[in-house]
């Protein structure tokens, strides 16, 4: 459905329609995959945080600086995410004894077990882009790029 029906809005001109229309397909996407993870009583930010983990589990342990720079979400409370994920299990932490104050996270088996038990979840989640051809995705992965670029 277009975004003006969807909306029954009217815009200023294209470029406020693009800018309305991607951040309304966003936050659509965004509410799908939450509706999947409340199934496995986790967040978008702690989901990530898995995944980061997972992904560079051959570097770990990994410190909270290391996973900020990853983080879809640059604002999140890293911290706290791995504080709540330590407390269901799902991740380590150690102190560093050249740095007390630096905490080194790594997944636990608990925490990879999970991210296994959701791979339906995540070939779920692939399907929220389903209208989308495989060239139309690598177009829209483009242009996301450029949106993001700076000026030269």
């Amino acid at each position: 459905m277009k975004i003006d029906d969807e909306l029954k809005g009217h815009f200023r001109n294209e470029y406020h329609r693009g800018l309305i229309n991607l951040i309304y397909t966003a936050n659509y996407v965004s509410y799908e995959f939450l509706r999947t993870l409340r199934h496995y009583n986790l967040t978008e930010q702690q989901y990530n945080v898995l995944r980061v983990l997972r992904g560079f589990r051959h570097q770990a342990p990994l410190t909270i600086g290391f996973l900020k720079e990853r983080m879809l979400d640059r604002d999140s409370n890293i911290s706290r995410i791995v504080e709540r994920l330590y407390a269901k299990g799902l991740v380590s932490r150690t102190e560093n004894p050249k740095d007390r104050r630096e905490k080194s996270i790594q997944i636990t088996d608990n925490g990879l077990k999970l991210l296994d038990a959701m791979f339906e979840c995540e070939k779920n989640v692939d399907q929220l882009l389903k209208n989308l051809s495989l060239d139309e995705v690598n177009e829209l992965n483009r242009l996301l790029d450029k949106i993001r670029e700076k000026d030269s």
